[in-house]
């Protein structure tokens, strides 16, 4: 079964520290959180221990500790963190041929748990395309996508 500790470990590294880029529509943030997302922490102060406990509450949703491939589980949080919960399961919900609501229920589960490891390959290049259907969308993202995409094949 995933593990959130195992998970958040990825995403934080991957968040890094505080960044206040004028460029990205969520403005300053920490460990990927957002001012907004935690008003009544300096987000400048923001401790792993809140990021963690934040993510936890925020990201990890309750069947994702159901899934029996780690690296699924963990790439689906981390892409959740990165483009937003209901975008990362659709994604995911496409690739395993199911109904793309975004919600992660009990059928995208089982179907998550069947294919096990070998879904992660088509699920990264699933999100690649995502990622550079954004930017073709929107064009000032496009200074973010080699990031994205290394976060992505990560």
């Amino acid at each position: 079964m995933a593990n959130f500790e195992i998970a958040v470990q990825t995403t934080l590294k991957n968040e890094g520290g505080f960044v206040d880029n004028p460029a990205d529509p969520g403005g300053a943030t920490n460990m990927g959180v957002e001012q907004r997302d935690l008003p009544n922490i300096p987000i400048r102060e923001l401790t792993v221990a809140q990021a963690t406990e934040y993510y936890l509450n925020a990201y990890w949703k309750p069947l994702y500790s159901s899934i029996t491939s780690q690296v699924v589980a963990s790439k689906l949080f981390d892409l959740g963190v990165l483009f937003g919960i209901g975008t990362a399961v659709k994604v995911l919900q496409g690739v395993l041929g199911l109904v793309q609501d975004g919600n992660f229920g009990p059928i995208s589960l089982s179907a998550a748990n069947e294919h096990g490891d070998a879904i992660l390959p088509a699920y990264k290049n699933a999100m690649n395309q995502r990622a550079v259907n954004v930017v073709a969308s929107n064009p000032r993202e496009a200074m973010f996508l080699a990031g994205w995409q290394r976060r992505i094949f990560s």
